[in-house]
């Protein structure tokens, strides 16, 4: 399994998953809804590679990186990984934390802006 999976952001991600099964023959897994039926977390599969998306709207604990695209980096050690990125001037948007599913993550912008996220949360294939 990849450690670096790129995360996109749909208005309609529900549209997105059926489109992306359709068009490129992914296979949806771990679909996630919220109250209100917006998709928190999609996994969708082709072979071995992932690609995890959600809707952009949806209120989250991960600050602006919620609506936006971005990379998940799986990392052993969080909290170090946190502080190097902090030394080396990485803008933190949400500090670790452990995730209601049994992840520990955190957020950053490298120096143009884009978003990363990392934690120990590894996707498994179906």
């Amino acid at each position: 399994m990849t450690t670096i999976i790129p995360v996109l952001r749909y208005n309609d991600a529900k549209k997105a998953i059926a489109w992306l099964e359709e068009a490129f023959g992914m296979s949806a897994s771990e679909v996630t809804l919220a109250d209100n039926g917006s998709v928190v977390h999609a996994q969708m599969f082709h072979g071995d590679g992932c690609v995890m998306l959600g809707t952009s709207d949806h209120d989250s604990n991960r600050g602006d990186a919620s609506s936006l695209n971005g990379i998940y980096v799986v990392v052993e050690d969080v909290d170090a990984h946190c502080q190097q990125a902090k030394a080396a001037g990485a803008e933190i948007g949400y500090e670790p934390h452990d995730t209601e599913y049994g992840s520990r993550e955190y957020g950053a912008k490298d120096f143009e802006g884009n978003s990363w996220s990392f934690g120990t949360y590894k996707p498994t294939i179906p």
